[in-house]
């Protein structure tokens, strides 16, 4: 289960990795127009909330990384707080930003946090 677990936690901070690349570097060409369905005025006016959201997205991924490779008990208490984290920021957005982050953001980060439960 601990490699299962570990997998998961991977995934998810690949995930936010994306994330923050698509916000950070790509929120204004082709691929983050199109993922958001923004016009070309639109993505700039939005781009520096985006870049903001990107790099708390790799702050995420960097702690589930950090939760990977730091020995235990520190890394499994870093892999349930980040994941927590990415729980909580789910829903939020979810709420306030738009439904399909419940299921992109939240449910992997709450499957993988379930995983870490388990196997710890």
């Amino acid at each position: 289960m601990e490699i299962l677990a570990n997998v998961l936690v991977g995934l998810v901070a690949a995930l936010h990795l994306y994330i923050l690349v698509m916000e950070v570097f790509l929120w204004q060409k082709k691929p983050g127009k199109a993922l958001h369905g923004f016009d070309r005025e639109m993505a700039a006016a939005t781009a520096p909330m985006a870049a903001n959201q990107g790099l708390y997205n790799g702050f995420l991924a960097a702690g589930l990384v950090w939760g990977l490779v730091a020995s235990d008990p520190t890394g499994f208490r870093a892999q349930v707080f980040f994941l927590v984290c990415v729980v909580v920021a789910g829903v939020f957005g979810a709420f306030t930003a738009n439904r399909r982050i419940l299921f992109a953001q939240a449910l992997p980060g709450a499957i993988a946090l379930a995983a870490v439960l388990i196997a710890g």
